[in-house]
């Protein structure tokens, strides 16, 4: 990644996030909600920007997506709050759900002074359990008072359930003179296998655009990075990405499809990117990043299934786990992906080359067991040699600690 970053303008500012774009404030607070961590963030911009965003399609759709949904329709697609808690999923709660994400709108919107279509809202954590509205209350005001340019830390601290870690990534790029930001965050580790969107993912910039263009980027980004990863297998009911853009940056606004918008849309993806393999990094329990890239296949998105297919494969995952160069998994999975193949072309690489035309190839089982120990990314390439489709997906593999998790939370 940092090779294509230089080759177009693209820096990395390590240690920073959200806040890291001009006129953004945030801040991470403990409302009581979770007992020891940080569960409320609020993120928010000093004058209205445009905003886009992305919705899960499970059917059991969180209360605060809608409520979400509704208030950037009214709005014309413009933020300036967004207001995330961890511990309640406010999911599966019905009316009351409704009228608590609404009211927590209405929080935020007072203690703010800025109009309630102006505010986004979003949950994660146990599914069926209503919002404390008390502890939301008090907590909102108390985020609203802490709000600082340092804050973004706290923030991608205060969103996480069952992470190990902070997801946050700020970059900046020259475009035409002027100094464009990008800062997100994300959370997520289990419950991931997107079907339009993924996790909580909270991006911010200053660049100046509109607000039908800034929701095509994110689509473009969504695409290729956040719809291309899985841990699981499961889409959840709260998966959100938010992008907002104040225009703080000074660049001369962007209203078509030109160089500037291709540029910007290009940072966008690196920053989901990063955020999306920092998820299937930090998998329930896992220990390995797992890379599927298909090269030369019929289309793009035959190349799409067999990715998804390969990082989705649960016994791929646990092969990965167990340290077994076991390709026909791998194989396997490409085979009922739905993607057109030509089983006597097909070459695939782990470490080295060890399939071609389809036809197994002497290689040491041991450098290969040894690489899939050793190494905390692994990498699978299957050239497909039949077109120009080309596709990567990001996973991790399938650990004990995955059940033991999965059986403590709730």
């Amino acid at each position: 990644m940092n090779n294509s970053n230089e080759q177009n303008n693209l820096k990395i500012i390590k240690e920073q996030g959200i806040t890291y774009p001009k006129g953004f404030k945030s801040a991470g607070i403990n409302s009581g909600i979770r007992v020891k961590r940080k569960d409320l963030a609020l993120i928010y911009s000093e004058k209205i920007a445009s905003a886009a965003a992305v919705y899960t399609q499970n059917k059991f759709k969180a209360a605060p997506l809608w409520v979400t949904e509704e208030n950037m329709a009214r709005s014309g697609g413009k933020l300036q709050a967004v207001l995330v808690n961890s511990g309640v999923a406010n999911a599966c709660t019905g009316e009351q759900g409704l009228q608590d994400a609404r009211e927590t709108v209405k929080y935020v919107s007072e203690n703010l002074n800025i109009k309630e279509e102006y505010v986004a809202v979003t949950s994660t954590g146990k599914i069926g359990e209503f919002l404390p509205m008390d502890k939301m209350k008090d907590g909102v005001k108390e985020a609203v008072d802490k709000l600082s340019a340092k804050g973004g830390a706290d923030a991608a601290e205060a969103i996480l359930t069952t992470d190990t870690r902070k997801k946050e990534i700020a970059v900046s790029f020259d475009l035409d003179g002027q100094e464009i930001r990008i800062g997100g965050i994300a959370k997520g580790s289990g419950m991931i296998h997107p079907n339009m969107a993924t996790m909580l993912g909270f991006i911010t910039t200053d660049i100046a655009i509109e607000s039908n263009l800034l929701q095509e980027a994110l689509q473009y980004a969504i695409a290729k990075t956040f719809n291309m990863i899985s841990v699981d297998g499961d889409t959840s009911t709260n998966d959100m990405v938010v992008v907002l853009a104040n225009g703080l940056a000074g660049n001369s606004p962007i209203v078509e499809k030109n160089k500037d918008y291709h540029q910007f849309k290009n940072a966008l993806n690196m920053v989901a990117e990063y955020l999306a393999k920092e998820i299937a990094r930090d998998g329930e329990g896992a220990t390995k990043l797992v890379e599927a890239e298909v090269l030369h296949a019929m289309t793009d998105s035959d190349a799409v299934k067999i990715a998804k297919a390969v990082i989705g494969s649960l016994l791929v995952k646990a092969a990965i786990y167990g340290h077994d160069p076991n390709w026909g998994r791998i194989f396997a999975a490409a085979g009922y992906s739905g993607a057109q193949i030509d089983v006597e072309k097909v070459d695939l690489y782990l470490k080295e080359k060890i399939v071609s035309d389809g036809q197994p190839l002497s290689f040491s089982r041991e450098l290969v067991r040894k690489y899939l120990e050793e190494s905390p990314e692994i990498k699978i390439v299957i050239d497909l040699k039949l077109g120009e489709g080309k596709a990567t997906a990001w996973g991790c593999d399938l650990t004990h600690e995955y059940i033991n998790i999965n059986t403590k939370y709730s």
